[in-house]
């Protein structure tokens, strides 16, 4: 038996997340279905977390087990020839016959776009957020450094979770502009529900003056009625997962 550990790419525009579902495509069983045409085995695929609907991959990583003997090296273009053209898996290694994508990660770097002009692009309609309004960027840089550190993020998660522990370590908030498109990457140990959405949301509210209390308060207050609306799932890439 091996364990292969696969890394992925993926637009999530046509999917319900990275989870199978009997009724729905999801990335998940997209995969699996891919491996079953080229070793005819049923396997479970494990992520290293489940991206929602619509969300994207850079950097999604994975791992299952197989009796196949292609090598690792050959596992990509074998499975890319039986994915759809939105999947794409752009590395594979064997690894420890323990190691599990999701347990063994430390950690999580998340990208958000943001195209900030007043007419939406056609171009970047599935892969940004559309803020028609005038953002204060310098403030959005400013109050994002509070987002730096260790905090109780209980407010910046949607309903509907079962996670007890909300305290998570922020290692950086990197935020850039060019030409009317905003990036925006935080990296963490780890991330509640919606958790990267919220803080996008929040920022963009505050850069826009809909909210007049600063992020530290924010933070703080452990209130989801602080912060600022869930921005859309589209504008989400999962950028890198680290071990």
């Amino acid at each position: 038996m091996r364990n292969l550990k696969i890394t992925l790419q993926y637009n999530g525009k046509d999917y319900c997340g990275w989870q199978k579902q009997p009724n729905a495509l999801g990335i998940q069983g997209t995969v699996e279905k891919a491996i079953y045409e080229i070793t005819k085995e049923e396997v479970k695929v494990t992520a290293s977390g489940r991206t929602d609907a619509g969300v994207h991959a850079l950097g999604q990583v994975a791992n299952f087990k197989t009796e196949c003997n292609i090598p690792a090296d050959r596992v990509p273009d074998a499975l890319n020839a039986k994915l759809p053209k939105d999947i794409s898996v752009i590395s594979c290694e064997e690894v420890d016959i323990d190691f599990h994508a999701r347990y063994n990660a430390c950690g999580k770097t998340y990208r958000y776009l943001i195209y900030n002009k007043p007419y939406r692009s056609p171009l970047y309609k599935d892969l940004s957020y559309h803020v028609r309004y005038d953002l204060d960027l310098d403030k959005i840089r400013s109050e994002a450094k509070y987002l730096i550190g260790t905090h109780d993020f209980g407010g910046f998660m949607s309903s509907g979770s079962s996670v007890k522990d909300t305290v998570r370590t922020i290692y950086d908030v990197d935020i850039q502009e060019n030409d009317g498109m905003i990036s925006i990457e935080v990296s963490g140990n780890g991330f509640l529900y919606n958790m990267v959405r919220i803080i996008v949301g929040t920022l963009v509210d505050i850069g826009r003056g809909r909210i007049k209390h600063n992020m530290e308060e924010i933070i703080n207050s452990k209130s989801r009625s602080m912060c600022g609306h869930t921005a859309p799932a589209h504008g989400l890439f999962l950028k890198k997962v680290n071990y």
